[in-house]
């Protein structure tokens, strides 16, 4: 049911949006210079890598001199047509693609990238797979959205983060994730994604 349910919903939303992706394109175009796509690969279920699609929100080569960083509050990495996207949640459109391909669910945990890392109590690099409960949230499709994306403070660790995915694994039913994903469309109408504490 699951998968039967994210072709259908992958599907009409592809379409319905398809009017707003020209539109996107060229707001980018004219806001920065560098491609509209920006193409990353992102570790999906049982340790898969697949590579996912987004509408660049940053600046061309934005990891060029600090590597995968995670944007601050106030990153200056951020484009003015990005901060718009990305508090809205637009720049994640073509990922619709790679739900309708079966490389994600609409609700999951969050895709890691491969070569993200943690930090401990002592600021320490700490890779993701030695965090409790990697391996567990790597059993199932990873999300376009989830328990983690809509609870969890955004600057929390990843250690606290997979308590959230842990929780969604051990709890997912098909209400819970209707219900997610309708608090995802309410959260992206008020344009609260950028959020650092309480989303809606």
């Amino acid at each position: 049911m699951k998968r039967t349910f994210d072709i259908l919903l992958a599907g009409i939303g592809l379409i319905v949006s398809a009017p707003l992706w020209p539109l996107i394109a060229a707001a980018i175009r004219i806001d920065s210079r560098g491609p509209v796509f920006y193409a990353q690969p992102r570790v999906g279920e049982r340790g898969r890598t697949f590579m996912v699609l987004k509408f660049r929100s940053m600046i061309a080569d934005a990891e060029r001199h600090v590597g995968p960083k995670q944007a601050d509050a106030d990153d200056p990495r951020i484009t003015r047509v990005g901060r718009v996207l990305r508090a809205t949640a637009m720049d994640e459109l073509p990922q619709l693609w790679n739900i309708f391909r079966g490389d994600m669910s609409f609700v999951g945990p969050r895709a890691l990238r491969p070569e993200e890392i943690d930090g401990d109590a002592a600021g320490a690099p700490v890779p993701l797979h030695a965090i409790p409960g990697f391996d567990e949230r790597s059993t199932v499709p990873p999300g376009l959205t989830g328990i983690a994306q809509i609870y969890a403070p955004r600057d929390v660790s990843r250690r606290q983060k997979f308590r959230f995915d842990r929780l969604y694994i051990r709890r997912r039913s098909f209400l819970l994730d209707v219900r997610l994903i309708l608090l995802s469309f309410w959260i992206t109408m008020r344009g609260t994604w950028e959020a650092r504490e309480k989303k809606f």
